[in-house]
């Protein structure tokens, strides 16, 4: 017969190796997962297969916006060092516009971000922290207010 304190050793052993795996099963899944955005930048130096879905973050690329094709709406998105055209197809935020902060979240294929979806805030001054954050990082940014 196992005494008590081998079987409190046994389920201990046991306990944190089943933490151990589901935590190695959950930072699997995630590993793609965890980045908000990837900027214009990113995309152009990555080979992203066009079934993985993420958010590009940038700025609508002055000119750019074209919405003569009925129920879609082109236009660009700018990290001012690269760009990445985007279609999409859908009602689109209020305040969108040339040169405001923007991410859309979608596939990339054959050169063209698809977009199913674009978040923005409600303010005309509006642009995404991380969206700045990335800027500044890559040495583009420039401050409105200047």
């Amino acid at each position: 017969m196992i005494s008590r304190k081998k079987q409190r050793i046994r389920l201990l052993v046991f306990g944190l190796l089943l933490l151990g795996l589901v935590s190695a099963i959950v930072g699997f899944a995630l590993r793609d997962g965890i980045e908000y955005y990837k900027s214009p930048s990113q995309i152009v130096n990555l080979n992203i297969s066009s079934d993985v879905k993420f958010r590009l973050g940038g700025l609508v690329k002055v000119g750019s916006i074209d919405s003569s094709n009925g129920k879609e709406i082109r236009f660009i998105i700018t990290d001012n060092a690269d760009t990445v055209p985007v279609i999409f197809s859908g009602i689109l935020p209020d305040l969108f516009a040339e040169n405001q902060g923007i991410i859309a979240l979608g596939t990339y294929s054959d050169g063209i971000f698809f977009a199913e979806e674009l978040l923005a805030k409600h303010d005309e001054n509006y642009m995404p922290k991380e969206v700045i954050d990335m800027l500044k990082t890559e040495g583009v940014y420039v401050d409105p207010a200047k």
